[in-house]
């Protein structure tokens, strides 16, 4: 008998933390051009809102060239907790991130950052020491090369993170189409075009 237990995403215990999508650092991004990252970050900041997920905005030296906060992020959240780490390069270096991490009491983390092998390999390993689980959004998060992709990618999976999409994240989250078929298929169709005809399809056909 198989050892192997799926833990799935369970959106009554999962936060979500947006770790420096900075502009300045978006234009270190070079796995994804710069129309599908944002879009993919966007989505997950959807999702994030769509579930009532607890959501942590960080940025990292932001009076340096990391830059602010993508304003898109900070327009969704006006509310959320916003840690900005003065100098902390990994996030969970910082007593007031951890702090706002272990307020929300969600023990599954959904984690995105720039650039994906420091500002997200960093607090997800240190997550997961902590006890977490940790889900990697790999859509949602960029860097250099594929290069250093792959290597942070193995890093984060062989310390036992689970590496999803946004996409992926979302119908797990979900489980049943049958909880909202209107309001999924309305996230999926504002950020992928596929998506959108597919769900026009199905509501000429259902008329």
């Amino acid at each position: 008998m198989s050892s192997f237990k799926y833990n799935r995403l369970d959106k009554n215990n999962a936060a979500v933390l947006m770790v420096d999508h900075q502009t300045g650092l978006t234009n270190l991004v070079h796995d994804f051009s710069p129309d599908d990252f944002k879009n993919n970050v966007l989505a997950l900041a959807d999702c994030a809102e769509y579930f009532k997920l607890p959501t942590i905005l960080t940025t990292s030296f932001e009076s340096g060239p990391n830059g602010p906060l993508v304003p898109e992020l900070k327009e969704k959240f006006p509310d959320a907790p916003y840690i900005a780490r003065p100098g902390n390069i990994n996030a969970w270096d910082n007593e007031d991130f951890v702090n706002a991490v272990k307020a929300t009491g969600k023990k599954q983390l959904i984690i995105a950052g720039i650039v994906t092998e420091v500002c997200v390999a960093f607090p997800t390993l240190s997550a997961l020491e902590e006890g977490y689980e940790v889900f990697v959004v790999t859509d949602a998060s960029g860097t250099f090369n594929q290069v250093t992709r792959e290597a942070a990618w193995q890093r984060m999976a062989a310390a036992g993170a689970q590496l999803m999409t946004w996409f992926g994240a979302a119908c797990e989250l979900h489980r049943d189409w049958r909880n909202d078929i209107e309001g999924l298929g309305t996230l999926f169709s504002n950020h992928l075009p596929n998506y959108r005809c597919l769900i026009n399809s199905h509501a000429a056909h259902t008329k």
